[in-house]
């Protein structure tokens, strides 16, 4: 499994440091839709799904967080703790985060609006639409 990490542009400065992120430069797809998750109770995860056809960019703004992704073949955990690095997550994986730190923030850029028919949720079903697409390629 290919695991893609971008650094984004840190700007330092003695005042604070700043960082950004452009669509179609940094992050490789338009953006349509940005969220973040934060508060996140100590033991508990988030994800726990795949897109079909949306692609996402993570980045840990504050703090730390591990995003597990599996493509129904691997399964890798990376660590993102640096708010100038994000993680860009394809199609057609299955990602969970967990183990987030106090204060943890998690910023999210989509490839596309919310559609719920987009979503996969229980990985059994993940398994069988990714065997499927590798069957139908045959």
């Amino acid at each position: 499994m290919k695991i893609e990490l971008i650094n984004l542009p840190k700007i330092t400065d003695p005042r604070g440091n700043l960082t950004f992120a452009e669509a179609l430069d940094m992050v490789p797809f338009d953006i349509k839709r940005a969220y973040w998750v934060y508060d996140v109770p100590g033991g508990e995860s988030r994800g726990g799904h795949a897109h079909k056809r949306l692609r996402q960019f993570v980045v840990a703004v504050s703090g730390s967080f591990h995003v597990t992704l599996d493509n129904g073949y691997e399964r890798e955990t990376v660590l993102l703790n640096h708010p100038y690095q994000g993680l860009l997550i394809d199609v057609d994986t299955w990602r969970t985060l967990d183990d987030f730190s106090s204060g943890a923030v998690c910023l999210v850029l989509a490839s596309e609006h919310y559609d719920e028919n987009d979503y996969i949720y229980e990985y059994d079903d993940f398994l069988a639409y990714v065997n499927g697409k590798v069957d139908n390629k045959k």
